[in-house]
């Protein structure tokens, strides 16, 4: 199994691509990827990406599915979990094509799902579309509803005082939701505010995402005090009650 790192020489960033032991595949991409201004290393097992990574504060993660030993779910989890890589966008490859899959994607934390076969060129346009979507200096603000608070300035969501990890599409969402409360919102009108020209994302991941924001910031995530569903509309965020 490879695995690589990409560096946007651009932005002075690392990316992170980890693939299927599959030499040939590994060698186009990283061809490509060079090709468009990215300068690529190669790791050799899964485990050893978390703890390079934490050196190197990678801007992006290219995750294989279909990984040995820990697979690309597994990997993501743990990215997920690490406080300094936690925010990290991940695109996951996999040949796997069905919704159910996809949907496990976004549920895991990723920011985009790649099916395979694909073109080179597409995999760096996502890369780069991934990455466009990412603020470089936020607004100085911070936006509180009784316990809830969003960190704009440091992208950081606390509850109760405790800091709630959350992936940068997370955040955006919330972040969204809280700067319109009251409003409402359809699944489109929300791809079109957060995500933009990423069109890959369907409206069902609107879902993935609002579902797993309550988990994190709702007392209750089935009776949600924040976040509301209108059905067959969409969601509002409300200050609490």
């Amino acid at each position: 199994m490879d695995s690589l790192a990409v560096q946007d020489n651009s932005r002075s960033r690392n990316l992170i691509f980890v693939v299927e032991d599959d030499l040939d595949i590994s060698r186009l991409i990283e061809h490509n990827l060079h090709s468009a201004g990215y300068q690529v290393s190669t790791f050799l097992t899964g485990a050893s990406v978390v703890p390079s990574a934490t050196r190197m504060q990678p801007a992006l993660f290219l995750l294989d599915i279909m990984l040995p030993e820990m697979n690309g779910f597994d990997l993501c989890r743990q990215i997920r979990q690490h406080e300094q890589l936690a925010k990290t966008p991940v695109i996951f490859l996999s040949a796997k094509t069905g919704e159910p899959d996809r949907v496990k994607g976004f549920e895991m934390g990723g920011d985009d799902y790649i099916t395979k076969p694909f073109s080179p060129r597409e995999l760096v346009a996502r890369v780069r579309t991934v990455l466009r979507s990412q603020p470089d200096v936020p607004p100085l603000d911070v936006i509180q509803f009784e316990e809830l608070e969003i960190d704009v300035s440091s992208m950081t969501v606390r509850v109760q005082g405790r800091t709630v990890l959350t992936t940068v599409r997370e955040f955006r969402l919330l972040e969204y939701l809280a700067r319109h409360r009251g409003r409402v919102f359809t699944r489109d009108q929300l791809l079109d505010a957060v995500w933009k020209e990423s069109a890959f994302v369907t409206p069902r991941s609107i879902d993935v995402y609002v579902r797993r924001l309550r988990e994190k910031i709702e007392p209750d995530a089935r009776h949600p005090r924040y976040l509301k569903t209108l059905r067959g509309i969409g969601y509002r965020f409300e200050a609490g009650r």
